[in-house]
């Protein structure tokens, strides 16, 4: 996903090593008021469950000198239910010129970006059916994306337009007409992009054909052979030059393709070749196989700073390695690879393998993919340097919310979910203890919901699951509260007792604590306050395992 910019703050560090006076709960936010139009957006509603979407072919002709779109979409469904009518999306500024369905017109409602679709019959359930719609219109421009949703109209050094989408969480139909809910992905799909003569499209998928029209434009198809979520769907415009290469994976040979402007190639050769087959190596050796054979792997230029479009991935770092030539975790790591094919190549196994079937649980794309750039430093510079690594991160967390979002409502959590949620994976590594078996469950999320979407309690019962540890509470506290639990010591005749205050109910998360100069020990407080059962520790001699975080109080 895009990255926030909560990254170039110099935000405040908790230290899981550090012992603090006792820390008083933190004020709530004033509670979010959501609209209608919210609850269009993200409810997935019966108009919605009613139909299983197979197949699309979006066929679209944009005008840049007119910020302006046109053509259609041909949606391939199966029903799931009997029914007559339903629901897809596209943004009210664009204008559905009609809805063919068996070549005649069907009626349909728009309600705001919602539209309801009447069918002149009922749709039999199990039966396979299909319609097109056509439209066109002046789409949203994004002003800063990736941050904010829409088109990106710019131009490259030698005037040339350069042109891309970028729609992540705003959704899809802010350019094209689609079932925009992230809970059904389609199945294969066909990408037909017209742009003027002289520029090319690069799109998500395998180049089928590219075909010259006679007025003055160029269609490329590209065919998408896997499941692709909606905001993943991209256009990227300009005058593209093109190099290849291929990775010897898991599955054998992969193709590597890369598209960038001609003034960009000779950077993009030395930049590409020393940050994607090592990156590669490192995400198919903790996470499985690359998730997109059929579809290869491409980097594409683009007028902004990246997003994860599968088997596309938008690319917008200039050349530099760290995040536009930042360490983001302020210990050096980070400025030896490139943040953006990093991150945004990290999405491939978590955000487009695997999918939230809600955006409310963006956490398990992003938090998974954050921490996904400590073990790309792990496999190339050792575990010391990746626990290093993930530690910085903490410079960049604020616990400004809860990092699950509002279900139903399109509405993802705090940002927190990028380096909030790698530093509470990494500490769920360290719960669990044993690193080959981590390795496993990573893989096995991997293989286990392999082109499906999640919910939460899917992916927390699964590692709970693999783990043999029922980790319920601990995901509850990190990513349903703000704030930090709270290990509380306290010192009665000599002996030292401890305790957890934490919102969670039944929180009782293993802690590795130590006699400063020992060998460290698990231990599991609960939320009333017990004895630490190790030999001779003292309120002045105990030591926390520092890849814990939390907050540590010591009580008179």
């Amino acid at each position: 996903m895009k990255i926030k910019q909560l990254y170039l703050a110099a935000l405040t560090l908790l230290s899981a090593a550090t012992f603090t006076q006792p820390v008083s709960a933190q004020l709530l936010k004033e509670k979010e008021q959501f609209t209608h139009a919210d609850s269009l957006r993200g409810m997935l509603t019966p108009l919605r469950t009613c139909y299983d979407i197979n197949y699309y072919h979006l066929d679209v002709k944009i005008d840049i000198d007119k910020k302006f779109i046109s053509g259609s979409n041909q949606f391939k469904f199966t029903a799931t239910q009997d029914f007559n009518k339903l629901q897809f999306d596209l943004f009210a500024n664009l204008n559905i010129a009609k809805v063919v369905y068996k070549g005649k017109e069907l009626t349909f409602t728009r309600d705001g970006n919602a539209v309801f679709l009447n069918f002149p019959q009922t749709i039999s359930k199990g039966s396979k059916d299909e319609f097109t719609v056509y439209y066109s219109g002046n789409p949203t421009v994004a002003k800063n994306a990736p941050w904010d949703g829409g088109l990106v109209f710019k131009k490259d050094s030698l005037g040339k337009p350069f042109v891309a989408t970028a729609c992540e969480g705003i959704g899809a139909s802010i350019w094209w007409p689609t079932k925009d809910q992230l809970a059904d992905e389609v199945d294969s799909m066909m990408i037909s992009i017209s742009v003027p003569k002289g520029l090319k499209d690069v799109s998500n998928g395998r180049l089928r054909k590219v075909t010259p029209l006679k007025d003055g434009y160029t269609r490329f198809d590209w065919f998408v052979a896997n499941p692709i979520n909606n905001y993943d769907v991209a256009a990227n415009i300009a005058d593209y030059a093109h190099f290849e290469d291929t990775y010897m994976g898991e599955k054998g040979k992969l193709t590597l393709d890369y598209w960038v402007l001609p003034t960009s190639l000779e950077k993009a050769k030395k930049q590409f070749a020393a940050n994607v087959k090592s990156m590669l190596k490192a995400f198919e050796h903790w996470f499985g196989p690359y998730p997109f054979y059929e579809d290869g792997y491409k980097l594409v230029e683009t007028p902004h700073l990246g997003m994860e479009h599968q088997s596309a991935v938008a690319y917008g770092n200039h050349f530099m390695n760290g995040y536009m030539g930042y360490d983001l975790s302020g210990t050096g790591w980070g400025s030896k690879w490139d943040y953006i094919i990093v991150h945004e190549s990290g999405h491939e196994w978590f955000g487009n393998n695997i999918t939230d079937k809600d955006l409310a649980d963006m956490w398990v794309h992003e938090s998974f993919t954050c921490y996904s750039e400590s073990l790309f430093v792990e496999d190339n510079w050792g575990k010391k340097a990746g626990q290093e690594y993930n530690y910085g991160l903490r410079l960049t967390i604020n616990n400004e919310g809860p990092i699950v979002g509002i279900y139903n409502m399109n509405k993802e959590g705090s940002g927190d979910m990028y380096s909030k949620g790698a530093v509470f994976l990494n500490m769920i590594r360290t719960i669990i203890n044993d690193d080959e078996k981590w390795r496993g469950i990573l893989r096995g999320l991997n293989k286990t919901f392999y082109h499906k979407t999640v919910t939460y309690n899917d992916v927390v019962g699964f590692i709970n699951q693999q783990s043999g540890m029922d980790l319920s509470a601990i995901f509850d506290q990190y990513l349903h509260y703000r704030s930090l639990p709270v290990l509380e010591f306290t010192s009665h005749e000599n002996k030292l007792y401890c305790r957890w205050i934490a919102e969670a109910k039944d929180f009782n998360m293993p802690i590795r604590v130590r006699v400063k100069g020992g060998e460290y020990k698990f231990i599991t407080p609960t939320k009333q306050m017990s004895p630490v059962e190790i030999a001779g520790a003292t309120k002045d001699n105990i030591e926390i395992d520092y890849l814990n975080y939390y907050v540590g109080s010591l009580l008179d």
